[in-house]
């Protein structure tokens, strides 16, 4: 709940520049107030047991389903991607991804039994207590407003976490669209909170009594919120920045890689931390090559997301549109080939680029090294795979890659040499779709894992529990030293890492005596 506003969020429809609608700001003191609110509440919900949890997560599942056509129209109203890209990369991902918590809360959350083989601790029992964090703050970007959140949100909730988002300021009503499905389905108004604002309110959360953050985001910020959580010794999971290789082997089949190379480099406008980045092509096959990425580009459909036909939509902001152009002109400038676009595309509104085939580029140039986010395609030959590998692992970022090839040994080959956090051979984007897959990255594309197993561990932190069988039995290493005791416990070493036999024997036969030796 948001009162007493101080300020006002305004949000656009990218594709037009008009107003969708206006969202009071949360102040510092309503962050905090919602942080607190989430700690009362994420105790009487962690109390509550898994099944009621998994019950919840399958009827926001059917929510969802029912309600997906109005679920991606406000996800396209507000970020400007093609309706059929917000069922399919933001509403079937949330959707299997309450799938995918609501088959595993229970194996998360179950209690595992801890073995001891050191024969001082033998008359112990001890089991390992998985326990929901508390509130988990959730940062979340405006280039997927639904699926990043509701991923992130519903392995919290699931395994007895309350959470506190905070979207995107471009991109609040996917945030307020998800907290609406989840409090319908029976998650209490007070365990999932959404704050809106700009930067300032993230970091309001961030000085919150959050128990964890995650974060999704740029480089430079992720380094200010993991230097807030360390001030706080608090954990976050970082998901970064990418510029993502695609490899194309000399035996890849260069029609399937080259729709592969335009679909992944230009969906949703190329605004996706795993679009391709960095295409590199074996020489053999650049010239065929680049002449089908030029044709399929030609055919592509720019124009306003909530039009069927599109295919691709508009820029988020004016400043992504200026970051991209930057780009591209500094590739131009410094002797790349604008194979295809290249330009605004005013004519359809104020934020549209016509989708852009780069040809020799070079790693010296701002479009090779860093993040672009819009949709260009630079493409660059490589001769050897040794080359390619190093081409792709020469970047700040690490967060997926894919390779290419019909010798899918060799092309595993090279993707198990690949620095990224997720590498997929013939097949690219599609592992965020794949609820068991962990989602995360490398080097300067962040810590942590979200999404699969991997990601629920991410929501609870284990506590061991162990119980003395011989609770009247003073302990074998408890106070009454001396040289006698000494001598014993080296033959106690002995017996348990003595090299051979002998020595094994001998250590148990001196140690005996410290199991009757007087304690205090």
């Amino acid at each position: 709940m948001l009162i007493a506003p101080s300020a006002t969020l305004h949000v656009l429809n990218p594709a037009t520049g008009e107003p969708v609608c206006e969202h009071p700001i949360a102040s510092p003191d309503e962050v905090r107030a919602a942080v607190l609110r989430a700690k009362a509440a994420q105790l009487r919900w962690a109390a509550l047991p898994v099944a009621h949890r998994v019950e919840v997560l399958r009827r926001f599942q059917s929510l969802l389903a029912e309600r997906k056509r109005e679920v991606a129209e406000t996800i396209t109203a507000e970020a400007g991607k093609p309706i059929v890209e917000a069922l399919l990369t933001e509403v079937i991902v949330a959707l299997d991804a309450a799938r995918f918590c609501r088959e595993h809360a229970r194996g998360v959350m179950a209690e595992r039994e801890v073995p001891h083989s050191n024969p001082a601790v033998m008359a112990k029992r001890a089991r390992l207590v998985p326990e929901p964090i508390g509130v988990i703050g959730i940062i979340s970007p405006w280039n997927y407003p639904f699926s990043i959140p509701a991923t992130e949100t519903l392995a919290a909730l699931v395994t007895g976490n309350a959470v506190v988002l905070k979207p995107s300021e471009l991109t609040p009503n996917s945030a307020l669209k998800l907290r609406d499905l989840l409090h319908e389905a029976g998650v209490p108004g007070d365990v999932f909170q959404v704050v809106l604002g700009e930067g300032a309110t993230g970091a309001a959360l961030l000085a919150a009594p959050v128990d964890k953050i995650i974060f999704t985001g740029s480089v430079a910020t992720g380094k200010r919120v993991a230097m807030a959580c360390a001030e706080r010794l608090i954990p976050c999971v970082l998901e970064l920045g990418g510029k993502d290789a695609m490899i194309v082997l000399d035996d890849a089949d260069v029609d399937l890689a080259s729709s592969a190379a335009v679909w992944g480099g230009l969906v949703n406008a190329g605004q996706t931390c795993i679009s391709v980045e960095r295409c590199y092509v074996h020489r053999s096959l650049q010239d065929e090559f680049l002449a089908a990425c030029a044709r399929k580009i030609a055919g592509l459909r720019v124009g306003s997301g909530a039009e069927s036909d599109t295919d691709i939509g508009p820029l988020i902001s004016p400043r992504q549109l200026e970051i991209v152009e930057a780009q591209v002109e500094d590739a131009r400038a410094s002797g790349a080939h604008v194979a295809c676009g290249g330009r605004r595309l005013e004519v359809l509104g104020p934020q549209f680029y016509a989708p852009t085939l780069l040809t020799d580029v070079t790693h010296s140039m701002r479009v090779m090294r860093e993040e672009t986010f819009g949709p260009v395609l630079p493409v660059m030959s490589f001769d050897t795979g040794e080359q390619a590998i190093a081409l792709a692992n020469d970047s700040e970022f690490g967060l997926a890659a894919s390779v290419w090839g019909r010798d899918r040994q060799r092309a595993e080959h090279v993707a198990r040499r690949i620095e990224a956090g997720a590498v997929m051979v013939n097949d690219l984007i599609s592992q965020f779709a794949i609820s068991e897959a962990p989602h995360g990255g490398v080097k300067s594309s962040g810590i942590g894992r979200t999404h699969g197993l991997l990601g629920m561990q991410e929501m609870v932190r284990p506590k061991y529990i162990d119980i003395d069988l011989l609770p009247r039995m003073k302990k074998l290493w408890w106070y009454g030293y001396g040289d006698r005791f000494t001598a014993q416990m080296e033959g106690f070493t002995d017996m348990l890492f003595g090299s051979t036999l002998r020595t094994r024997l001998s250590g148990a036969v001196r140690s005996a005596a410290a199991l009757w030796r007087k304690r205090m």
